[in-house]
């Protein structure tokens, strides 16, 4: 009898572990850096080509669908609608500066969701490790609707996967200090909010962006052709701009841009056409 248990655990084992899936290591070294004891190895026989990719699909707003190689469906500042595509995302994100970047009753069918502020402004802190995909958040202070500050009331998303670091900046109210810098990390792509004043004024985002360097600058929350006109002219010195006249892209490690770009995509809610 033990014989035959061990012979059939033997048997299950190798199938378990080829159904974990595992996570290309990205080089957002802020986590491994911030932990007493841990350091951060590129090995020198990792392959030059990655050939896992991620489908990115500007929904409307703030709101985006990250989609893994593998197949995991994530939505960032969910407000319950993401067009008549019929979804249930695994993972959806939220702030909650305005009412369209949260929704007050999620899809109890949605396994993962990751508010971006905690209760009392204390904040929160997220480290959802899915195989394929970490998504982890760093707290910013926001604006309240008295003039006030409530401390931790937005939090930035960095989706590590692929071997990429994906940031959303979310609601953002001010610019990052040393230490969240430091927790942000190594950003290859980011979603900005590029209003010029309902988050942060231009300048102030733009020498947010110039200093993360991210390979590729997608806009977000903007109100107008005319507003997003202006952050495009501000950035061209150091971004090369690419309007992609569509509201997806497939990103991958080894097809990022040599110099820091711009990719403007045009929102568009998720159809069942389509």
């Amino acid at each position: 009898m033990l014989f035959r248990l061990i012979i059939v655990l033997l048997l299950i084992a190798p199938m378990a572990q080829a159904q974990i899936k595992t996570r290309t290591p990205s080089h957002c070294i802020a986590l491994a850096e911030a932990t007493p004891g841990m350091a951060y190895l590129t090995l020198a026989n990792l392959p030059d080509v990655v050939t896992e990719t991620v489908h990115l699909h500007y929904i409307a707003h703030a709101s985006f669908l990250i989609r893994s190689h593998g197949g995991l469906n994530m939505v960032t500042d969910f407000t319950g609608f993401t067009g008549t595509l019929p979804m249930i995302p695994d993972v959806v994100t939220m702030n909650r500066a305005h009412e369209s970047h949260f929704t007050q009753s999620p899809d109890p069918a949605i396994p993962h969701v990751l508010p971006g502020w905690g209760e009392s402004g204390e904040g929160i802190d997220h480290s959802l490790d899915l195989g394929e995909v970490l998504i982890r958040n760093v707290s910013t202070d926001i604006r309240s609707q008295f003039a006030g500050v409530e401390e931790n009331g937005n939090s930035i998303f960095i989706f590590e996967m692929a071997g990429l670091c994906i940031g959303h900046l979310g609601h953002l109210h001010h610019e990052p200090d040393a230490a969240q810098y430091a927790a942000i990390g190594r950003l290859d792509v980011v979603m900005a909010p590029v209003d010029g004043g309902y988050t942060l004024d231009l300048s102030t985002m733009i020498r947010i962006l110039k200093r993360l360097k991210s390979s590729v600058v997608i806009p977000m929350h903007w109100f107008s052709d005319f507003g997003l006109s202006d952050f495009l002219a501000a950035m061209s010195d150091e971004f090369t701009v690419i309007n992609v006249e569509g509201p997806s892209l497939q990103l991958s490690r080894d097809r990022l841009p040599s110099r820091p770009t711009i990719m403007v995509l045009r929102p568009q809610y998720l159809r069942s056409d389509n």
